[in-house]
């Protein structure tokens, strides 16, 4: 085979490796978190690999909806949630 033919392969391979590495991982914590902000309300899911990453990120989907800015995001986030659901 001509080298170019082999540089394809590999390029290929390397390709097909990089997106099963970046695949997301099963993550076994899951939850879905309401808050009310401002006048706005939202709920966004979240998960993670333990519970508190999981309320955390899911925090911060919603305040990312409901808040303008650096400020009012940070306040968001340490707004209370109205709900925390569990999912499975």
């Amino acid at each position: 085979m001509k080298p170019a033919v082999w540089i394809a392969i590999v390029f290929v391979g390397l390709i097909l490796g990089a997106v099963v590495l970046s695949t997301p991982r099963n993550q076994p914590f899951r939850c879905r978190i309401c808050i009310s902000f401002k006048g706005g309300h939202a709920c966004r899911t979240g998960s993670a690999q333990t519970a508190m990453e999981a309320q955390r990120t899911a925090i911060m989907n919603v305040c990312a909806q409901l808040a303008g800015g650096v400020t009012e995001s940070n306040q968001c986030e340490n707004t209370p949630p109205e709900s925390v659901e569990w999912l499975h």
